[in-house]
């Protein structure tokens, strides 16, 4: 896939899985999200939003320390659904990468959990309630992390998961966060103004689809 600087090994990956060129919504929003600011990016899902959140998520991480134990991302998802698409996704894109991503599952042991992820991990992906079980206990360290992802931030804002998301926001510090959504909803104006940086940039695939 031909994007600017991107990570030579990543690019082989998604050149080996079929993705030799980016889509509209990839090629706009690499560059911006490498540069470390705050993003909210309004697109369909059929322009290949998850593959662009996985490829920045890749990208931000630029190097494993194999003896860091810190999640350097974080992504909260609605679904088990979700979790297991982007853990697929990360195997096959992250291949030789030494990546190490966790799952976290709803109704599973959370002291397992933590038990795991005391051994490191380099990417965290769960749902808004389970990620405020494991935070609500001591010694989960978010020092080090590098992008906070929310996937489908619309629809969880509709879901009523505004207040688990703004926990797990101010429990998390300072970091670059990066929302993805479809469509813009009423609470998310306020959502943003609450958990971003005045110099959040909006990426919207709608607006350049009208241009053309």
């Amino acid at each position: 896939m031909k994007l600017k600087k991107i990570n030579t090994l990543l690019q082989s990956n998604l050149q080996r899985n079929g993705l030799e060129e980016p889509t509209p919504l990839q090629k706009g929003t690499f560059g911006i999200i490498k540069s470390g600011v705050d993003v909210v990016t309004f697109a369909p899902s059929e322009e290949g939003k998850t593959t662009a959140m996985v490829i920045a998520a890749l990208q931000r991480i630029d190097r494993v320390i194999e003896t860091d134990i810190a999640t350097k991302v974080l992504i909260v998802v609605k679904s088990r659904k979700d979790i297991d698409e982007l853990v697929e996704l990360f195997q096959e894109y992250g291949r030789g990468m030494g990546v190490r991503v966790y799952p976290i599952y709803e109704h599973a042991d959370i002291d397992d959990d933590k038990n795991q992820l005391s051994l490191g991990n380099d990417i965290l992906i769960g749902t808004a309630n389970r990620l405020n079980e494991l935070f609500s206990g001591a010694g989960f360290d978010v020092n080090q992390l590098k992008m906070y992802i929310i996937d489908d931030v619309d629809e969880q804002l509709r879901n009523r998961l505004e207040p688990r998301l703004y926990r797990l926001s101010e429990s998390i510090g300072k970091t670059q966060r990066v929302y993805f959504a479809t469509e813009e909803v009423e609470q998310l104006d306020m959502f943003v103004d609450k958990t971003m940086t005045e110099d959040v940039l909006f990426y919207d695939f709608y607006d350049d689809e009208e241009e053309e």
